[in-house]
């Protein structure tokens, strides 16, 4: 198979139309419509159902794909690593972790690490799904639980606990729970049990709901919970790393936590030479190490 159909086949079967492809590849229309009719005609097989919304794969089409996305991303990983063979820090990285840990910890701190290297650039992707490292839907991941993919590199940052957290005006005007039985007079925020999350927080939302509470809102991720918790609607189950960028909150029925989670950096075994996985490594681990020293002090005071 000629390497260049492949390639603009690849193009048309991700984007699903012949007008988005050529846009991409710089092509006429009509050139990628020739590029694929060749194809098939090689194959002596239809690689797509065409139709007035755009092209579908056939099931033949589907296997062609599957075979050249494994490539595509083979490909990026060598461009990767030759990229990486220089010292200077540029280019894109792949960033992925949970919604809550993006919003709330990561993208905050990522001025320091732009100030240092200001031609890197951050693609964070927000996914409470595993996505595959080896198969390079992302370079590096930090993910609350320890990664099961052979083949990667991994490092524990630190233990995170759910807490129950409110904001000062609310237990000002509301009243301050003495036990978790007081909790019924007071609206919990968390995220719904349905929702994907770590267990340790699912069994403390499970241990709370056997008081029950009849006041509740759910959200799908913890920065919806903590922008309720701040809009004083209630009683929130947080992770421990909001209270350094969030000081107004209180923490809230302090024997009553969930189990620990641990937090996880990972990165495939063929990135281990990437200078811009070993700045970003690098730069969380400083930030952890300045997180974990900043919570000792307020703990102590």
């Amino acid at each position: 198979m000629d390497w260049d159909k492949l390639r603009i086949f690849h193009a048309v079967a991700d984007a699903g139309s012949l007008t988005h492809a050529g846009d991409t590849l710089h092509l006429s229309q009509s050139a990628v419509s020739r590029q694929i009719r060749a194809l098939e005609e090689s194959l002596n097989t239809t690689l797509f159902h065409r139709h007035a919304r755009g092209l579908i794969l056939t099931e033949q089409g589907e296997l062609l794909f599957d075979a050249t996305r494994s490539m595509n991303k083979r490909l990026e990983a060598a461009s990767a690593r030759i990229r990486d063979s220089e010292e200077e820090v540029f280019g894109e990285l792949r960033v992925t972790t949970t919604t809550g840990f993006g919003t709330l910890w990561l993208a905050p701190r990522l001025p320091k690490l732009y100030e240092k290297y200001p031609d890197l650039k951050i693609d964070l992707m927000l996914e409470e799904r595993v996505l595959d490292l080896p198969m390079r839907e992302a370079d590096v991941a930090i993910r609350m639980k320890e990664p099961s993919q052979a083949d990667l590199i991994r490092k524990r940052l630190m233990s995170v606990r759910m807490r129950l957290y409110a904001t000062r005006a609310y237990l000002a005007e509301n009243g301050t729970p003495q036990t978790v039985e007081d909790m019924t007079n007071h609206r919990l925020i968390c995220q719904s049990l349905n929702s994907i999350q770590v267990s340790a927080g699912a069994t403390l939302v499970q241990h709370l709901m056997t008081q029950d509470i009849h006041k509740l809102f759910t959200v799908n991720n913890y920065f919806g919970v903590l922008q309720g918790v701040i809009s004083n609607i209630g009683i929130g189950v947080l992770p421990d790393y909001v209270t350094e960028d969030f000081t107004d909150l209180v923490r809230v029925l302090p024997d009553l936590e969930s189990g620990e989670v641990p937090v996880f950096l990972a990165y495939p075994e063929e990135l281990r030479q990437s200078q811009r996985i070993a700045a970003f490594r690098d730069f969380v681990q400083d930030e952890i190490f300045s997180h974990r020293r900043k919570m000792r002090e307020a703990a102590e005071l």
